[in-house]
């Protein structure tokens, strides 16, 4: 939004929960000094006694899907696949494909098939993604129109997924690219200084690009997906170092895999099968393929972060950090086996974990997990066991919104439900910290990545949290959001 001032002095700022007034120096994008008294500057700022924090990350998004999602069609209500054909179909077409976004067939009383879009939308495309992004419906016209018209139902899950929504015809790449620097800004408006991207892209390129064509108001770790993992190496990307040409807003992430799938989809990776038959998931990578792509890319200076939904998956990706012996994250960890809880302890490593999803996966966990959801979502007892948490999304799964993720892990509930196993419940300086890469506190060093807050969050309940008011966002001493201020 602006350049930042070569020293910006934000006056009367509440220094974290329930702190004292101070002024804060910002001298070259970096926190100068928190003193009882006034400093000279360039510009300076009277906060009014608004809360001064440590800005936020979400440690797991994709943000093209994100950014596309904004733009689809909203299917969340959808109860029923009935429900979601309904509220696609009246917006269908023959030009291009009608995509929406959000559905969760987990509870339905029915079963989505090609045939239900056809017959209310006759030769139109349509597409239809899942809110964990793990399943892709689409219409016959659709298969046709990726050469996979003999598909039987117009269902595909997981890889098949993937594959398909990979064929579909992307928007103009500097129409994308525009709409992910607006997310950007949006997430900017709600405290984020930084993501995490898992998109399954060239995210070091893509980044770069962006940057090189107007402000992005968030820095961002370029995550490479596993079938880029040897061009990585041989482009010489390290995880953690800084992108060249980035002006220090990109650093390179970790190599991303996967050891199974989703609870929605029912295919996350679990020691007891699933109600109603053997099925207990899908194993995506084996465990000597895993060890293969983990000591390569530690080899190579590059981070593993492995998905594992399910309790044995998130066992599998134990055992490759203990036997590959790497720092690196393991993203989601949703089920944890009992004498698992422990080995998170492991120094370097990182429990990726997402908040809002408890709040909206509890009845398909209730009903899937049934007599195992005491360690779902079990932040406490990771934390107990001596895990390091970091917060995320993992949009566009969940809003890009790390408030409503501090708010779930807080309350565990997000509307006017009892807390869901309130006793994984974590405090409010543990959440702020996690969805901030650590940080607790604004002190003379830091870089100036800021949040300003209308209230402090320590008086405020899971709802007041959720829809806390930003007054002002810094990154690297630079606005990228400022209201009333």
């Amino acid at each position: 939004m602006s350049s930042p001032s070569a020293r910006l002095l934000l006056r009367n700022a509440r220094i974290g929960l329930g702190g004292p007034l101070r002024h804060v120096l910002i001298v070259d994008g970096r926190v100068a000094q928190v003193a009882p008294e006034p400093s000279a500057c360039d510009e300076s700022v009277d906060v009014g006694g608004a809360t001064l924090l440590p800005g936020l990350w979400d440690a797991h998004v994709h943000s093209v899907q994100w950014a596309q999602a904004r733009r689809r069609i909203d299917l969340t209500s959808a109860r029923s696949a009935r429900e979601a054909v309904d509220l696609v179909a009246p917006r269908a077409g023959t030009a291009g494909f009608t995509v929406g976004y959000g559905f969760r067939d987990g509870l339905w009383p029915d079963t989505p098939d090609k045939s239900l879009l056809e017959a209310a939308a006759p030769g139109c495309p349509i597409v239809l993604v899942s809110n964990d992004l793990h399943t892709a419906w689409f219409s016959p016209a659709a298969l046709a129109a990726i050469g996979r018209g003999d598909h039987s139902t117009g269902v595909l899950r997981e890889r098949d997924c993937y594959d398909a929504m990979a064929e579909m015809p992307p928007p103009p790449e500097e129409e994308l690219d525009r709409w992910v620097a607006e997310a950007t800004t949006a997430a900017a408006a709600r405290g984020v200084v930084g993501v995490l991207d898992f998109e399954f892209a060239d995210n070091v390129t893509d980044w770069t690009r962006r940057i090189s064509r107007g402000a992005v108001d968030v820095r961002v770790g370029c995550s490479i997906p596993v079938n880029r993992l040897e061009e990585a190496i041989d482009r010489g990307l390290r995880t953690g170092e800084p992108v060249a040409g980035s002006g220090g807003l990109l650093e390179v992430g970790p190599v991303k895999t996967f050891v199974d799938g989703s609870l929605n989809t029912r295919t996350a990776y679990c020691a007891d099968p699933y109600p109603g038959g053997e099925a207990r998931g899908l194993l995506e990578t084996p465990p000597q393929e895993l060890y293969g792509v983990m000591e390569l890319a530690a080899r190579h200076g590059i981070a593993p972060a492995v998905h594992a939904i399910g309790d044995l998956a998130v066992g599998i990706a134990l055992d490759a950090f203990e036997r590959v012996g790497c720092p690196g994250r393991i993203e989601h960890a949703q089920l944890v086996r009992p004498e698992d809880f422990g080995r998170f302890a492991r120094p370097g490593l990182v429990a990726g974990v997402q908040p809002a999803h408890a709040p909206d996966d509890r009845e398909v966990a209730d009903l899937h997990w049934r007599g195992r959801t005491g360690r779902a979502f079990a932040y406490a007892d990771l934390l107990a066991a001596g895990a390091r948490l970091e917060l995320g999304s993992d949009a566009p799964v969940a809003p890009l919104d790390p408030w409503d993720g501090i708010a779930s892990a807080v309350a565990r509930t997000d509307d006017e439900r009892p807390p869901w196993h309130p006793e994984q419940a974590i405090s409010l300086p543990v959440a702020l910290a996690a969805a901030a890469r650590g940080r607790a506190g604004v002190r003379p060093g830091d870089p100036a990545d800021l949040m300003i807050t209308e209230y402090d969050p320590a008086g405020l309940d899971g709802d007041g949290l959720r829809r806390m008011p930003i007054l002002g966002t810094l990154l690297g001493g630079r606005w990228t959001h400022r209201r009333a201020i």
